[in-house]
C-alpha cells in the first residue's frame, strides 16, 4: 500500500486520501461542512467500502464538499485501487 488520492474539492465531490497505517484498523479523519448532520454516515460509507475491498488497516483523510454516498464509494474505491494496485473492476 502506498499513499494515493482520488476526487476533487469541487462542490458535490469528496477528496479522499489513503495512506498506510502502522496501527491496526481504519483511522478516518473527516473534514466536512455537513459533518454534524452526516459525518457518521460519511465515515460509515468510507469504512464499508474499504472493508469490501479487504482493506482493514489504513489512514484515510476525507474532505467532503457535499458528496452523495455513490460518489463517496467511487472516490474511496479509486483511491484504494491507486494505493494497492489491486484491480477491483476485473480488467
Amino acid at each position: 500500500m502506498k499513499e494515493a488520492m482520488a476526487g476533487t474539492l469541487e462542490s458535490g465531490d469528496i477528496l479522499v486520501q489513503i495512506s498506510p497505517s502502522e496501527e491496526p484498523g481504519l483511522q478516518i479523519e473527516l473534514e466536512s461542512s455537513v459533518a454534524y448532520q452526516f459525518g457518521s454516515q460519511i465515515k460509515k460509507v468510507i469504512a464499508e467500502t474499504l472493508e469490501g475491498l479487504d482493506i482493514s488497516s489504513a489512514k484515510v483523510r476525507a474532505t467532503d464538499k457535499g458528496a452523495l454516498d455513490c460518489t463517496i464509494r467511487a472516490r474511496v474505491t479509486a483511491a484504494a485501487v491507486r494505493s494497492t494496485g489491486k484491480d477491483v473492476w476485473g480488467n
